[in-house]
């Protein structure tokens, strides 16, 4: 079953075309790699999914629906989450509250039992912070569960910004760049968190740069080059394809 569907996308910045006529489809409950040299598109194609950018052209579906002039906040309703290539932390709150932040998004209104301190209210909100415990344990942060943001390292931020996303508890996952940055021992775990999250039911779409990891975790592989699809397919497909060879993997890379 397909959760997005994106058709004839193009977005265009003046006279340059960061995204041209792209189209593809990301399968339930699979990880799915974006990969292409710098300035092919990528992020600029995560913005469209997520409503940052509106296209030039194209639609965008999710679950068959018609998201393409829903903004980001719809979207995220809806099951769209993601993470960014620059973290996007809340540092003057702790790593607990920022997980929260997360779940609290995912949740109806109930600004009338807040007002008026219900029982119901406080039971909710003790739910919600087990809960987001419960994922920082899960990426393994437990030991962060008291620590203030600001006090981190880096590469606990960086999956702390994954909690954050599945407390919404999202059906799309898109991780911008979650290994940049990390050392290799940071990176196998991000790469068990990706396959884990996966395995749970969520669909994850990832791009990264860190090839080692795209093919080790990848079930769908989707190549880019200047804003088009160069090829896609699996990461053995992907490997061993000559354009993508000679446009970015390298010949080391087979």
């Amino acid at each position: 079953m397909s959760v997005l569907t994106v058709e004839n996308l193009s977005k265009g910045f003046g006279g340059v075309q960061a995204v041209a006529e792209l189209s593809f489809s990301i399968t339930e409950k699979r990880i799915h790699s974006i990969i292409g040299p710098n300035g092919a598109g990528k992020t600029t194609l995560f913005n469209l999914i997520t409503g940052i950018y509106t296209p030039s052209s194209g639609r965008i579906s999710l679950l068959g629906d018609d998201i393409t002039g829903l903004p980001t906040a719809a979207r995220a309703a809806r099951g769209i989450q993601r993470t960014f290539q620059n973290l996007q932390i809340f540092f003057n709150m702790t790593a607990l509250e920022n997980v929260m932040v997360g779940r609290h998004l995912s949740l109806r209104p109930r600004l009338l039992p807040s007002l008026l301190r219900l029982p119901a209210s406080a039971r909710a909100d003790r739910e919600t912070e087990a809960q987001a415990a419960d994922l920082m344990a899960y990426v393994g942060l437990g030991k962060w569960l008291d620590a203030d943001a600001d006090a981190m390292p880096y590469g606990a931020l960086k999956r702390l910004e994954i909690a954050r996303a599945l407390a919404a508890r999202p059906r799309l996952l898109l991780l911008d760049e979650p290994a940049a940055g990390l050392n290799a021992v940071e990176t196998a775990e991000i790469d068990e968190l990706i396959k884990r999250i996966a395995a749970g039911g969520t669909t994850v779409v990832l791009v990264e740069h860190d090839m080692k990891l795209v093919m080790g975790v990848s079930d769908h592989i989707l190549v880019l080059d200047y804003g088009r699809k160069l090829a896609d397919g699996t990461a053995a497909e992907v490997r061993a394809n000559p354009d993508v060879i000679r446009a970015y993997l390298g010949a080391g890379a087979a």
